[in-house]
């Protein structure tokens, strides 16, 4: 698939050139190959931009059994632990590498208040979670087990701050908790809850979901409250924090030409937040291949998004000063039953190999427009929605990694290496060219034609690594990739891949569905390998 097109003017000129591109590397015939067969080329010596390892981010929200059976377990527990963290979890989480943990939610965030989680635990107020089942919180996971989570797997925090229910004041209390050093009676209390050092908590989100559960706002007062709470927001410890402002659900440009216009001559966000889900009505291990190409299609609106918001913000910030972010994203089942949420909790969602389909095609979209993203934050870690890891809940002691955490070791390789640019002769659709204001949530629009090849690729010194994945539930593709601008010397492969769209990793079945080596044929200027039905292949090619 050709990287989106920053304009219209910019589009034409890139199909022109593409075809010429694509016609020099490739015999004329090309265009005419049967659907089995896939054309494409990488570019090595036209560069993208850095695949920031941040566009690999997770999240983390206290909602059903993400953090309480699924993060922490508390000491006590009879579930194997490190201080309350639950111990599978930590090994798994550290093993894929996080490299930035947004927390404490989501809608959470906008009714949580900072100071009912910290200091003694016995002594912290239990509290309703009224946004996610009316159930009580007991705050035992608040801001120091939470910064305690981050530093075991090796993530760094961002943290939303409470505007709905929050105050300037109540940001600025818990940036100084955070961040300075000591002699404060704030970093005190941080001190004697066991963390001397300070958290030096660089990542802050000004509320969330402003234009929703956040306060109901239009994009001009939601601006109004970033200008107002980023006045309070101080560099306590030297640490100057980046502010994140709240950008629209999917790809409203109305809602942020109001936002940025209300801060026209004020304070400038660090960075700019846009959700975008991909929905569906279906139960998440009973997907036909209807309902699986209508989810995995809106992954063409989630890089429509991407380029069009960057394309909105280059128009206030030509320098790119404000990082865009896509710090909520994924596939989001709406057929648990109820029984099922009784069970595991609010958003549980079992992953299959669909869902690994589309966390690639994601994945893919992030390093075609790495230039355009600063970070991405998939929804959510463990339990909830698009989650890298399923456990039984408090009383279990397994916990399994899903498709979705195998599909996201397949793009390991590419962090901080150079996106450069691709292209295929697959079928897929354009993106819709309307974007003023985008869906809300809900099932997305069946389409005709199901989604086709998806491929990225990047290089480094004398490594180039190049993800496809195949979409496609009947149709096992063979690649011929003509390599432009490097010449390969080796390479090897791994393959995630079932024929069977709902196929899923068990408690006990947990590696049905896992990395294996595969076959690669590198032949100086192309690389050549099958691509069955359903599967993710990357391939690392040695170069001269």
């Amino acid at each position: 698939m050709l990287s989106m097109p920053s304009n219209l003017t910019r589009r034409r000129v890139l199909q022109s050139a593409g075809a010429a591109s694509l016609a020099s590397l490739l015999p004329r015939a090309v265009f005419s190959q049967s659907a089995a067969t896939r054309k494409t080329v990488v570019h090595a010596d036209q560069e993208i931009g850095t695949i920031r390892a941040e566009l690999h981010s997770h999240f983390a929200e206290h909602l059903g059994s993400c953090v309480y059976g699924g993060i922490w377990v508390g000491k006590n527990s009879a579930i194997p632990n490190v201080n309350g963290y639950r111990g599978d979890t930590v090994d798994y989480l550290r093993e894929l590498g996080v490299p930035v943990l947004r927390w404490p939610g989501g809608c959470f965030a906008d009714d949580y208040h900072w100071r009912d989680g910290v200091g003694p635990p016995e002594k912290r107020p239990r509290t309703v979670n009224t946004n996610w089942g009316g159930y009580v919180e007991d705050n035992s996971f608040g801001t120091n087990e939470f910064i305690g989570f981050c530093k075991l797997i090796g993530a760094q925090p961002y943290i939303a701050a409470n505007v709905g229910a929050g105050s300037p004041e109540e940001m600025r209390d818990w940036m100084e908790y955070c961040n300075y050093p000591s002699g404060s009676t704030l970093s005190d209390l941080r001190a004697a809850g066991g963390s001397a050092e300070p958290f030096n908590v660089r990542y802050w989100g000004i509320g969330n979901e402003l234009w929703g559960c956040g306060g109901n706002f239009r994009a001009d007062q939601a601006a109004a409250e970033f200008r107002h709470f980023a006045t309070f927001a101080r560099p306590f410890g030297g640490v100057r924090p980046f502010l994140v402002g709240c950008g629209p659900n999917q790809n409203n440009l109305q809602w942020t030409r109001g936002f940025m216009d209300t801060l026209a001559g004020n304070r400038q966000p660090d960075g700019y937040s846009v959700h975008h889900y991909s929905d569906s009505p279906s139960a998440p291990l009973a997907f036909t291949p209807e309902a699986m190409y209508a989810q995995l299609n809106t992954f063409q609106r989630v890089e429509q998004t991407i380029v069009q918001q960057r394309n909105l913000l280059d128009t206030y910030d030509p320098n790119r000063r404000i990082g865009l972010f896509l710090d909520e994203w994924g596939v989001w089942d709406h057929g648990v039953t109820p029984a099922e949420e009784q069970r595991n909790g609010r958003l549980w969602q079992q992953q299959s190999m669909r869902s690994a389909v589309a966390a690639g095609l994601g994945l893919n979209v992030f390093n075609r427009q790495a230039d355009k993203l600063y970070m991405c934050n998939i929804a959510q870690m463990v339990n909830v929605l698009q989650c890298m890891i399923i456990t039984d809940g408090p009383q279990g002691k397994t916990a399994v990694r899903t498709t979705s955490y195998w599909a996201f070791m397949l793009f390991k390789p590419h962090r901080g290496k150079t996106a450069v640019r691709v292209e295929t002769d697959a079928s897929n659709s354009p993106a819709p060219a309307d974007g003023a204001r985008g869906g809300g949530r809900g099932a997305p629009k069946q389409s005709e034609t199901p989604t086709d090849l998806s491929m990225s690729a990047s290089r480094q010194g004398n490594q180039l690594v190049v993800t496809f994945v195949n979409p496609r539930h009947d149709v096992n593709m063979s690649i011929d990739c003509a390599l432009g601008g490097v010449t390969a010397r080796s390479g090897s492969a791994q393959i995630l891949h079932d024929a069977d769209l709902n196929a899923y990793n068990s408690f006990d079945n947990p590696n049905r569905v896992t990395i294996k080596p595969h076959t690669v044929t590198v032949e100086a200027g192309r690389m050549k390998l099958d691509l069955p039905a359903l599967s993710i292949v990357t391939a690392t090619l040695e170069t001269a």
